[in-house]
């Protein structure tokens, strides 16, 4: 695929990172945060524009939604997070499916480490920022990544269908560097 057109992929998923953390924001009171369905595209991006690319549209993307919805002191720390989740998730795609393994279930894996990585990274913020109340961040975070697991399984298959979102995914696993 050729650069630009990663590019414009690469900002149609910073957007859709973004809609979907700002559409359906349910607050929880303990921490000032927010359960969002946004987590089902950090997850997409990571898979399928990979570490680099995928990290950035995440990141970026779900630090926007933060600055626009008015929680701008977690922007910078949405964006690390973000960045590793997405991150995290192209490298888990590539290693399993490299071992034959059923894309679906490698959807799955991706899914269940953003859970881990969101919940743990929030946590660990809002413990420096709020102390031992941040426990009280942890269900709501788990819930979200839950949906963002479950809405990037229905997804994918849909996005895989089309012909340059497969053809991409398929050159960065097959190029290492990628």
């Amino acid at each position: 695929m050729n650069q630009m057109k990663k590019l414009v992929y690469t900002a149609l998923f910073t957007a859709l990172c973004c809609i979907a953390t700002m559409l359906i924001q349910i607050p929880l009171a303990a921490t000032n945060g927010y359960i969002h369905l946004g987590d089902s595209f950090v997850i997409l991006s990571g898979i399928i524009l990979g570490k680099k690319y995928g990290g950035f549209a995440a990141g970026i993307g779900s630090a926007f939604a933060d600055l626009f919805t008015g929680y701008v002191y977690f922007a910078p720390v949405t964006f690390i997070i973000k960045f590793l989740t997405a991150f995290c998730a192209a490298v888990i795609y590539k290693k399993v499916t490299g071992l034959h393994v059923n894309k679906m279930l490698a959807v799955i894996l991706c899914g269940i480490a953003a859970i881990i990585i969101v919940t743990g990274g929030y946590f660990i913020y809002s413990y420096i920022t709020i102390g031992p109340a941040a426990l009280l961040s942890v269900p709501g975070n788990i819930v979200q990544g839950l949906s963002g697991l479950v809405i990037s399984f229905l997804l994918f298959p849909e996005l895989d269908a089309v012909p340059d979102i497969r053809g991409m995914r398929a050159q960065l696993n097959s190029n290492i560097t990628a």
